[in-house]
């Protein structure tokens, strides 16, 4: 266990991942944050009145936040969304299909051109998310990234939108990501931060 100050250490680490975040588009032009957010409410808009799908996925704890916002941007935001990280779809997947399908194939059955995947991927290179981003892109679909850990991971470049958080550690990416996520939300429904709220 490291020394006194590790909480300090630990917050200033999270604040550094959130501030070092990256935004760019799939042509690797780089966006400025608040216009990402713009532009990624705007597709969540686009979904809403076209009365389209948002489609969010992740391993570990990245399910569990895509579970989480699949509810959120359903039941806060009047924006359907769906999460493919039920227990009996994921051990189903697994064992007849193979784990690197386990997002990729029920994505081909439920989704249609003009539809949104949102992938989250700590390292950014988990086969089954690197699979279901092709088939997105296979079936017309928008594609928004969600990526942290090295730099060069191969999720990065592969978004019409990308968002990368330079987290050293797994639990400083997820939680970073975790932030990223309710910004969108809470930005789309116009929850204020303003000094006093």
């Amino acid at each position: 266990m490291s020394g006194s100050n590790y909480y300090s250490e630990y917050r200033a680490a999270l604040s550094a991942a959130l501030a070092g975040l990256e935004v760019a588009a799939r042509s690797g032009d780089r966006i400025e944050n608040d216009e990402a957010f713009e532009i990624l409410c705007g597709k969540s808009q686009a979904i809403r009145e076209a009365g389209r799908y948002q489609f969010l996925c992740g391993n570990g704890a990245s399910a569990a936040f895509a579970n989480h916002m699949a509810l959120d941007w359903t039941k806060t935001a009047g924006v359907p969304t769906l999460s493919f990280s039920d227990s009996a779809l994921l051990t189903a997947m697994g064992n007849d299909l193979g784990y690197e399908n386990a997002f990729s194939a029920p994505l081909s059955w439920y989704a249609k051109s003009g539809d949104l995947l949102v992938t989250i991927s700590s390292s950014g290179n988990s086969p089954n998310i690197l699979s279901t981003i092709e088939t997105a892109r296979s079936k017309g679909m928008e594609i928004v990234t969600f990526s942290g850990m090295g730099s060069d991971n191969e999720s990065r470049s592969l978004g019409d939108l990308n968002f990368y958080v330079p987290g050293g550690t797994y639990g400083i990416t997820e939680s970073a990501h975790q932030a990223l996520l309710h910004v969108w939300l809470d930005k789309f429904v116009g929850v204020s931060y303003k000094s006093g709220h």
